[in-house]
């Protein structure tokens, strides 16, 4: 999978993980992939950030299981939610949404607004594509309504695709 070009070939590469209310999925995401990017000497050119499709989180911190997933597989876990802005596709060069749903809800805002920011459909893609073995469901599940054991899959699935992504990026940036 090819990424898009950088928007600014100037500055970093600026990627936004979005998940429903950017206190499980978006922000585990955006914690193991900066840290990837870390190892890989990547945090010069690449900067991560997450949000939520919806507006129940905003100023919060991570969900407790989340970050204490996180924490466990030695990752960091300060965090404070927020809910994605039209106006965050302006400085973007790529958007991860977390599932089909979220995919929904950030197409609706690039009709929208994508025009206007320069921004268009190919920036859009599923965090899990870039996981090297997706099966058939590209999705990562909302852990939320769930016990501990779904905060470790994500972590699992998120991991992957980090690294996938993290290639990628490598292969792309480092010229």
């Amino acid at each position: 999978m090819s990424l898009p070009e950088p928007r600014d070939p100037a500055g970093p590469y600026r990627i936004s993980v979005v998940c429903l209310g950017n206190i499980c999925r978006s922000p585990m995401a955006e914690k193991i992939l900066t840290a990837d990017l870390e190892r890989a000497g990547m945090s010069d050119l690449v900067e991560v950030d997450s949000y939520g499709t919806g507006d129940w989180h905003v100023g919060g911190g991570m969900d407790p299981r989340a970050a204490s997933t996180l924490r466990v597989h030695g990752y960091l876990t300060h965090h404070t939610a927020r809910q994605f802005a039209h106006d965050v596709l302006a400085t973007r060069d790529l958007v991860l949404a977390m599932d089909l749903d979220n995919v929904d809800e950030l197409r609706r805002v690039i009709d929208e607004y994508g025009e206007r920011y320069g921004f268009d459909m190919s920036r859009l893609r599923l965090f899990r594509s870039f996981a090297p073995d997706v099966s058939a469901n590209p999705e990562v599940p909302d852990p939320y309504y769930g016990g501990d054991d779904g905060f470790t899959a994500v972590l699992n699935m998120v991991e992957a695709a980090a690294k996938g992504l993290t290639g990628e990026l490598v292969t792309r940036l480092r010229r």
